[in-house]
């Protein structure tokens, strides 16, 4: 039992959050029930935040946070005794102790922690429509794209193996309509002028490999306290819909891979999503259906998702009911919405007849909150007024020297750093493509012998984007006949040329996750 000498503090059955007319935990064996935690910007969320993850880590809960603003990385730097923390800290009978936490950094771009990675194949069409606003028609296409790769076994790392593989029904669009419905060049033009968007905002460093092992999520350091696990977000947001996506995906793979494990003392990783809101703006309803139920099901993997956002009323009533762990900083009643959103807010706790929740919800002050926490039997506690307890660790973010050490420090060191580009959909129908010319030739430095590299410029992203020169279009035109004709006849047999970690996926459809695009048979 880890308690401080006054006696008040994390144990080992739960987290203190803070004190009003009694102490209030966070009970580890409940934790994933999941949570949420909001209030106004400047009311204390990041506190909660820093506090609850100061709370799992000590409990040996590998925890992952996207860290909107940088203020999160100060977890990782032992905290400073300032007047207000040695103040709070007193008058809730605890005795502050700095403390630092084992940290990862993590950044979709590179930039500020190790590269996160995932293959085209991993996400999946669904979640791809979403990352980039596809209509239902081209949503269709993307299906189609995906389902001719699986059956005939390219496998789809990144994005040249998508604008391939898009290329290619394009050209056959006649031949596949028939088999899977209408395929137009205008929608896969379509899509591949967003895919060219996207790879603009940075997405192209998303999808490729080494794929992220999700088994990083979750260590421990040597004295046994979880691992937190950092993505700075602060880049990602500029792009909301990529960020939303983004952690979504996580969220689908940590429920696709990670095995039952019913009600365990304590979770296996808890997983708090910032900016909440942005997953479900105009979230289609097949997606808002998907979410519930990863949301409803996932707890019962050991994994706890708290999410952070302004107002109660951002998240969708049916994923709001599965989030027993409940903290409210303060909210304005300024617009009819903001009155709308108190009183959603004050509705969803268990009463207290000492309070007055929504007339409490618009009075709290910076650090306060109304905290209600599900209790040993599953039900929540009565809504309590608490002043949160000052973190341990520093308040704010560190400095980029810090950041650089830590990351070169860091046990995942190496392993994600340097991409690399597998042979998958791209190269095995170039490699075709340059065989075949090269047979139809009957040498291997004809003409034909090099359309395969002429493939590259047209499908790859080495040659410079501008208009084609006039041999340029020739050669294109030479390779799309010779495509036409050689491709369909040689496809079946490209799944045997496949090694490597596509292997295992030859002679079947892949099974994408919970939110991917082909469910499970």
């Amino acid at each position: 039992m880890t308690k401080t000498a006054t006696g008040i503090g994390d144990t080992d059955q739960g987290i203190f959050i803070g004190k009003g007319e009694q102490p209030v935990w966070l009970t580890l064996g409940l934790a994933n029930r999941h949570g949420l935690v909001t209030g106004a910007t400047g009311t204390g969320k990041t506190v909660s935040l820093q506090v609850m993850a100061e709370g799992f880590s000590r409990a040996g809960v590998p925890v992952f946070v996207a860290d909107i603003k940088g203020d999160l990385s100060g977890i990782s730097e032992p905290g400073e005794a300032r007047d207000f923390i040695l103040d709070r800290a007193r008058t809730m009978g605890l005795e502050f102790q700095p403390d630092r936490f084992s940290t990862i950094f993590w950044d979709v771009f590179g930039e500020q922690g190790h590269p996160v990675r995932a293959t085209v194949s991993e996400m999946g069409p669904l979640l791809l429509s979403r990352m980039m606003d596809l209509n239902e028609t081209q949503e269709g296409v993307l299906n189609i794209a995906f389902r001719v790769a699986d059956e005939q076994g390219l496998m789809l790392l990144d994005m040249k193996d998508l604008r391939a593989i898009l290329s290619f029904i394009a050209e056959r669009a006649a031949e596949l309509t028939t088999q899977y419905g209408n395929v137009s060049r205008q929608s896969v033009g379509a899509i591949q002028r967003r895919l060219l968007v996207l790879e603009h905002q940075g997405g192209d460093r998303f999808f490729g490999e080494p794929a992220l092992d999700l088994n990083d999520f979750m260590r421990t350091d040597r004295d046994g306290r979880g691992m937190i696990n950092i993505l700075a977000a602060d880049k990602l947001m500029q792009n909301p819909r990529l960020y939303a996506t983004f952690l979504l995906w996580m969220l689908s793979e940590l429920f696709e891979r990670l095995p039952e494990v019913g009600d365990p003392p304590k979770p296996k990783l808890v997983f708090f999503f910032d900016e909440a809101h942005l997953l479900f703006n105009d979230a289609p309803k097949a997606l808002m259906d998907k979410i519930e139920q990863v949301v409803r099901l996932i707890r019962s993997k050991g994994v706890g998702v708290y999410f952070v956002t302004q107002n109660p009323i951002d998240v969708p009533d049916k994923v709001l009911a599965q989030l027993g762990n409940r903290v409210q900083h303060a909210l304005r009643a300024f617009t009819p919405r903001d009155q709308k959103a108190v009183a959603a807010a004050a509705q969803t706790f268990r009463p207290n007849p000492k309070l007055d929740t929504a007339r409490v919800i618009t009075e709290l002050g910076k650090g306060e909150a109304l905290v209600s926490c599900l209790e040993g039997n599953g039900t929540p506690a009565v809504v309590e007024r608490v002043m949160v307890r000052p973190p341990s660790a520093r308040i704010g973010p560190i400095s980029p020297e810090e950041r650089k050490a830590l990351i070169a420090g860091s046990p995942v060191k190496g392993k994600y750093d340097t991409a690399i580009d597998s042979e998958s959909a791209y190269e095995l129908l170039q490699k075709r493509v340059e065989d075949t010319a090269a047979a139809a030739d009957g040498s291997n430095g004809g003409v034909l012998g090099q359309i395969g590299s002429i493939v590259g410029s047209i499908f790859g992203t080495n040659t410079p984007r501008g208009r084609l020169s006039a041999g340029q279009v020739i050669a294109r035109n030479v390779t799309r006949s010779v495509t036409n004709k050689v491709v369909g006849g040689i496809v079946a047999d490209l799944g045997k040329s496949v090694g490597g970690s596509v292997g295992s996926s030859v002679g079947r459809a892949l099974v994408r996750g919970a939110l991917g695009g082909l469910l499970r048979r």
